[in-house]
């Protein structure tokens, strides 16, 4: 049964006999052969090459990398390899066996030579129960078996469903916590003093939106608007945003001692991956020379150079944004139907949102030709090298088109825009956005809403249904024709390879960077759900629902739509836990900002205790925040108006004066004392905040170790054994 287990399958279109093809893949094929590999040939609408290596391969990757334990105790017994840890080192092998011609497999594929190259899906009682208990959605609430998907993917892909199940589950509380502060948002609907004054003001007139065709209109009109803010914007926000601070680190530090657990069960704690990639050289060429650590200054000022271009390439489509959404703000408001100019501001920040979706899907594509093309410029010394630096400047990209646009309308939109008779324009026609008299914190909400909601639906639909689609056709493409039979021929027996490796063929392509695209979508959701939080508190909940659904969208690709991934041997989750620690501090910095520039947190604790009633009267039998709507707004001439603002006189027959959101005096339009108190107290909580933040990140880190007791004391049992069992062999006769 052994003997009909094929290691690896490569995939060749037929060539003519004596081309340029045939010739270079005979001499890749005989190359194998020289290294003792056995090779059987298919023919069918393509050539198929299985190929199986010896057994001598593996007992020397046992000999190089067994213990010395076990070296001492057991010098000449080997154990079967897992089949992992076979497909892997052949794998290596193959990507590394160079032609006469100096030509790898990678140069062979880009010049058409082979096809493709993949392992078998074996039909294993492993691969079964995975199929049946795992890759189902009925499975959804289930728990992983973890262990049988190390056995089948190898260690890389088992980390990270135990990664993304360990998220997935601390994410339940996060969620609990977010829908109780936004229910608790709800409850104060309407009884927020801030939104009583707005729903009240039915004779505050504010200034125009827009140079042409827009109004005076009264504060009372965006009663709803302010209900609407007042739910998301309140004292839980503030706690809330300091809860997900917490989370995120205990989050890390309770992974940290999961991964301690789980790679010490599976003998990898002390793994060391540079000498696993020496040995596979050393196997594959026993002359082979290690590549030496070198580092270029000139090279990293270049690629520094490239980088920091690119980032200012993503900001600049930002703000793209920014001008689209001041663009359409003022065509809606001089639209001729009358819903399109009363909801202009809310339909171009929705619609703007739709757009920042497009450029993230379009965006993701060329950030990842950018990267590649800048690592192949580094010339990285390793693969394990080479994908850090992947990681590291993908994310760095990745995060600037999905929260350039974000940070905009969080820390800039109706900051920079002036004020009426000096508005900031555009190109000297068209005025920046304003905020709402009740904030800009549901511009920012709304943004993420439909970002989330947007990537979670129709992602994972095309996520899904591509693979899906692709693997039905190339099914229907590649089914075997029936031939008719000859009158007295007998039927020829089909080779029982060749239905298993026409299968695997027809599934879809995985390549290097198949469980990257999963680690780093799952990582730009979790930036989603920590860094803005405190604008959106239901993003836990989203990602949580979105996750249980991922889990097994990823399992059923893996084991039913994709040809089988290489396995790849690991003991953590690699750099991608260095930039899940510097989103958890952007979260701090991020939720901070947010709570002190976009929300209306502090100018009205402000207000409360420099200004109010309570302050100025001593009148502790009203609410303390009573008057703040009339201290926020300040008040313009209309005789000032710049010359090409049209304000249709409406509903300011007097012609004297008009309300808008800033804190300025009304002779010269100056800022006042309060905007510089409220500016002031901005910076202290901010400063506050990120500091009691970063502390309690700290202790909590302190308080939980990244190791558990047990798996301390195990390694030190394991190290204690080891020891002892050397001292036997070298002095037997005094141990």
């Amino acid at each position: 049964q052994d003997e009909e287990k094929w290691d690896f399958i490569l995939v060749s279109d037929i060539h003519e006999a004596g081309s340029e093809k045939e010739i270079k893949r005979k001499k890749f094929l005989d190359e194998l052969s020289k290294k003792g590999f056995t090779i059987k040939k298919i023919e069918d609408k393509k050539l198929f090459y299985g190929v199986r290596a010896p057994k001598q391969i593996f007992q020397k990757y046992q000999g190089l990398l067994r213990k010395p334990d076990n070296r001492l105790q057991n010098p000449n017994v080997h154990q079967d390899v897992p089949v992992t840890t076979r497909i892997r080192i052949v794998n290596f092998i193959l990507q590394n066996t160079t032609t006469p011609d100096l030509e790898k497999l990678h140069d062979l594929m880009k010049k058409k030579v082979f096809e493709a190259t993949f392992p078998l899906h074996e039909k294993e009682e492993v691969r079964e129960f995975l199929k049946e208990k795992w890759a189902r959605w009925r499975g959804i609430f289930c728990q992983q078996p973890i262990e049988k998907i190390r056995c089948y993917f190898g260690e890389k892909v088992a980390l990270y469903f135990a990664w993304l199940g360990w998220y997935t589950y601390l994410l339940g509380i996060a969620a609990v916590v977010g829908m109780v502060v936004f229910v608790a948002g709800i409850t104060v609907f309407s009884s927020s003093q801030v939104s009583k004054e707005i729903c009240e003001a039915s004779n505050t007139i504010m200034c125009p939106l827009c140079d042409q065709k827009c109004s005076f209109w009264l504060l009372s009109d965006t009663c709803t608007y302010a209900k609407v803010t007042h739910m998301i914007d309140n004292e839980g926000t503030v706690l809330f945003a300091m809860f997900m601070a917490i989370w995120a680190t205990v989050f890390l530090e309770l992974w940290k001692r999961q991964r301690a657990t789980v790679v010490t069960d599976w003998d990898l704690y002390r793994w060391d991956e540079e000498e696993e990639e020496l040995a596979m050289e050393l196997i594959n060429n026993l002359q082979h020379e290690p590549q030496q650590y070198q580092h270029s200054y000139f090279r990293s000022t270049i690629i520094l150079l490239l980088v920091l271009l690119m980032i200012a390439v993503l900001i600049g489509i930002a703000h793209a944004l920014v001008i689209y959404r001041v663009i359409a703000m003022a065509l809606f408001t001089q639209s001729n139907f009358a819903f399109l100019r009363e909801q202009a501001n809310t339909i171009a920040v929705m619609t703007g949102a739709v757009l920042h979706y497009i450029t993230i899907v379009i965006m993701t594509k060329v950030n990842r030709r950018v990267a590649l093309y800048l690592c192949d410029l580094e010339k990285p010394r390793t693969f394990s090298q080479r994908e850090n630096n992947f990681t590291v400047k993908i994310f760095t990209f990745q995060f600037f088109t999905n929260f350039s646009s974000l940070i905009y309308i969080a820390f800039f939109l109706g900051r920079i825009n002036g004020h009426p008779g000096n508005y900031v324009r555009i190109a000297g026609k068209w005025r920046l956005e304003e905020c709402h008299p009740s904030g800009c914190i549901t511009d920012l909400f709304i943004q993420m809403a439909i970002i989330m909601l947007l990537k979670q639906t129709i992602s994972n639909v095309v996520e899904y249904l591509v693979p899906w689609i692709a693997h039905k056709l190339r099914k229907k493409q590649q089914r075997p024709k029936k031939r008719r039979m000859i009158l007295g021929e007998e039927e020829e027996a089909e080779d029982p390879c060749k239905r298993q490796w026409l299968s695997n063929y027809q599934l879809n392509e995985v390549n290097i960077f198949s469980l990257f695209d999963e680690f780093l979508e799952m990582v730009i959701q979790y930036s989603f759900t920590t860094i803005f939080v405190a604008a959106f508190p239901l993003a836990p909940l989203l990602a949580f629902c979105n996750n249980l659904f991922e889990i097994r969208l990823d399992a059923i690709k893996m084991m039913r739509l994709c040809r089988r991934m290489v396995p790849r041997k690991a003991n953590d989750i690699g750099i991608w836990l260095h930039v899940l620690e510097a989103i958890g501090i952007l979260a701090v910095i991020g939720n901070g900002l947010v709570i002190a520039i976009t929300s209306d947190f502090i100018p009205i604790q402000v207000y409360k205790y420099m200004y109010s009633p309570c302050m100025t009267e001593n009148n502790t039998g009203v609410d303390c925040s009573t008057g703040y709507i009339n201290h926020s707004l300040s008040i313009f001439r209309i005789q000032d108006f710049e010359p090409y603002t049209n304000g249709e006189p409406g509903l300011a027959p007097t012609g004297l004066c008009c309300r808008y959101r800033d804190y300025r005096n009304a002779d010269d339009y100056s800022y006042t004392v309060q905007f510089w108190h409220i500016f002031a107290a901005r910076l202290a909580f901010l400063i506050l905040f990120e500091h009691v933040a970063l502390c309690v990140k700290l202790i909590a880190a302190w308080y939980v170790p990244d190791v558990p007791q047990l798996v301390k004391n195990q390694l030190l049992d394991r190290k204690h054994s080891n020891l002892h069992e050397e001292l036997r062999w070298v002095m037997p006769q005094k141990v």
